[in-house]
């Protein structure tokens, strides 16, 4: 994953993604919270309205009570001839003072729709006392009403008052939106039932307390209806439900709950909260209806600018993506590809500066640390070089005391045999070598490479007098080819010193070359005691350093093992490259073959030569 990719993701990662859960989160807490809050509210809304609602039943109760307490209806159900006992009569003369109190009382109480009594013991047909007119409604007769089911209720509750809702019993108390009192009345003196009272009070009252629910804000958009335990809607202060019945979804949620509940369902297809509340000593629950999507519709339009804000951080992202982090995640890459040429070995590479911020800093930084390395690498050639040209005095300050020693010791013994002649080419032989030697040139011809080998083995054969001999096998076309001077001498002198220590054959030295488009290789093969496996890993893994090298039987002799061909092998690396150099095959009793390969240019291909080694 590169790195624009991964800026992204974390801006995603770290911003959009959170404040997209962030707003889910709230979204899901507001809903909640509306909720939660609106049920509190319409629990506290319900039970003032229920509060209100008893205290028009209470009221009613007290009417009805007076009237009771005075005796009005136990005097009106005994009297002889109880059709002449109309409270009503528009004569007060013909009351008494019981029932005008009473009769003033009915009046000045609005709320009254109807009102009579049944006489429990009256003669049939005559059961019905008139209390308060009401036109065109006839009363149920009381043969019917004592087969109806309210009769045994209103009997077991002893004087109690049993209140019934509109359009709960048609038959009982019409089609009028009234609420309707029925209770048992007792002779005060010996308690025995006399009559039942109906008293029929219409719904002004409750008309008057949802009118300030209108005139509300909070609530005006909330149904409030009055049920029943089957669900059927008693009342309704829209007056659009009247006498219809509840969902059975709703009924069932309703159904075993307690005081006070609320709960979010479909009303009319459309998704509400739905709050009731039961009013304990009446079969009826309050209950009021309010849309979601009036109450959420706040909700909504958060939701509906948190969308906006979402989008618009996610096309910002996209353009800071395509613009900022662009332009460094750009430049971050032009400078890896850079560092990859540099890897490459193109130690030339330079980045272009543009910007003036961090961005520039990194790229100067680049281009400084560069030509450090540069500095560096220059600096280190020329250690490097200074150290090769150092090694390359040693060995030629260890080989020449000691060779020239050896020469003159053989030169001496020559001329006390009289052998002028041998003296005089030994002499000549010895001066070649030094001429070459002592040359301030570090590259030579290979020309002058063999001729100075050819008087070194002439040299070192007329020492050791016939141990070895040597094969010289050179293409004239190679011999104007240019390499490092003391190149073929150390390896061949390895051979002498440590290649035919102790054998009892006659030793035998070939040099040969070959040359190819672009490089050439001079072999140098002896059959000597070759060298054991320990020893030629150590010298192919150009373990030089490692003592243990040095102290190894490769050779019987120990003495200078190895450095010329370090010598040979570091001047050849530093020099041409790591493709060039030395590479050696041996095996014990089967002699040791080494292969210099060198590339291939003559005098005058110096730039040529330069860029193959670089």
């Amino acid at each position: 994953m590169n790195l624009r990719i991964k800026l992204f993701t974390a801006f995603l990662g770290l911003v959009i993604i959170p404040l997209f859960i962030l707003g889910i989160i709230t979204f899901l807490v507001s809903f909640n919270s509306i909720e939660t809050k609106y049920s509190q509210q319409s629990e506290y809304s319900l039970k003032a309205i229920g509060y209100s609602i008893k205290n028009v039943f209470y009221e009613m109760d007290n009417v009805t009570d007076n009237g009771i307490a005075k005796g009005v209806f136990q005097q009106a159900l005994i009297a002889k001839d109880p059709d002449s006992q109309d409270l009503t009569a528009s004569s007060q003369l013909e009351l008494n003072a019981n029932q005008k109190n009473f009769r003033s009382l009915l009046y000045n109480h609005p709320a009254i729709d109807y009102a009579f009594l049944y006489n429990v013991h009256g003669r049939v047909g005559s059961n019905v006392i008139t209390i308060f007119n009401k036109e065109n409604f006839q009363t149920l007769p009381y043969e019917q009403f004592k087969e109806h089911p309210l009769y045994d209720e209103v009997v077991s509750l002893r004087g109690m008052p049993l209140w019934i809702a509109p359009h709960e019993y048609p038959e009982f108390t019409g089609s009028d939106n009234v609420f309707t009192q029925i209770r048992l009345i007792k002779d005060l003196n010996n308690l025995r039932s006399v009559g039942i009272l109906v008293v029929q009070i219409k719904n002004w009252e409750f008309e008057k307390i949802f009118q300030n629910l209108r005139l509300g804000s909070s609530m005006k958009d909330t149904r409030f209806m009055l049920v029943n335990n089957k669900g059927q809607v008693l009342y309704d202060y829209k007056s659009e439900m009247v006498g219809q019945s509840l969902e059975p979804n709703i009924m069932k949620k309703l159904e075993g709950g307690g005081t006070y509940q609320s709960f979010k369902a479909k009303f009319n297809g459309e998704e509400s909260v739905i709050s009731a509340y039961d009013l304990k000593e009446y079969p009826w629950k309050l209950v009021s209806v309010t849309s979601w999507r009036y109450l959420s519709r706040e909700v909504v339009t958060f939701a509906n600018w948190f969308v906006i804000i979402f989008f618009v951080c996610v096309v910002t992202a996209l353009l800071f993506n395509l613009l900022f982090m662009n332009r460094i995640t750009g430049t971050i890459g032009v400078i890896v590809r850079f560092m990859r040429k540099v890897e490459d070995g193109d130690l030339s590479a330079r980045v272009d500066e543009k910007g003036d911020d961090e961005l520039l800093l990194l790229q100067q930084g680049f281009n400084n640390q560069m030509v450090k390395i540069n500095e560096l690498f220059e600096q280190v050639k020329r250690e490097q070089f200074q150290k090769a040209n150092a090694e390359l005095r040693v060995l030629q300050a260890q080989i020449k005391p000691h060779f020239l020693f050896n020469t003159l010791e053989s030169i001496n013994v020559l001329a006390v045999q009289n052998e002028g002649r041998k003296v005089s080419e030994m002499v000549l032989r010895l001066a070649n070598i030094l001429r070459i030697s002592i040359q301030d040139k570090e590259e030579i011809s290979l020309s002058l490479e063999i001729e100075h080998l050819k008087n070194y083995l002439e040299i070192q054969k007329f020492r050791f007098d016939d141990l070895f001999d040597y094969e010289i096998d050179i293409p004239d076309e190679m011999m104007g080819c240019q390499l490092l001077k003391l190149t073929l001498q150390p390896l061949v002198e390895n051979s002498i010193q440590h290649g035919f220590e102790g054998i009892e054959y006659q030793g035998m030295i070939k040099v040969t070359g070959r040359m190819e488009a672009d490089r050439i290789t001079l072999r140098v093969e002896d059959n000597g005691i070759g060298m054991t496996n320990e020893a030629l890993s150590k010298i192919q893994y150009l373990d030089w350093d490692n003592p243990a090298y040095h102290e190894s039987g490769s050779y019987p002799n120990h003495e200078r093992r190895g450095l010329g061909l370090r010598s040979v092998y570091d001047r050849l690396r530093l020099k041409y490259g790591v493709r060039y150099g030395l590479f050696i095959c041996s095996q014990p009793g089967y002699g040791t073959v080494i292969q210099c390969v060198i590339p291939k240019y003559e005098l005058g291909d110096k730039n040529e030569t330069e860029g193959v080694i670089s």
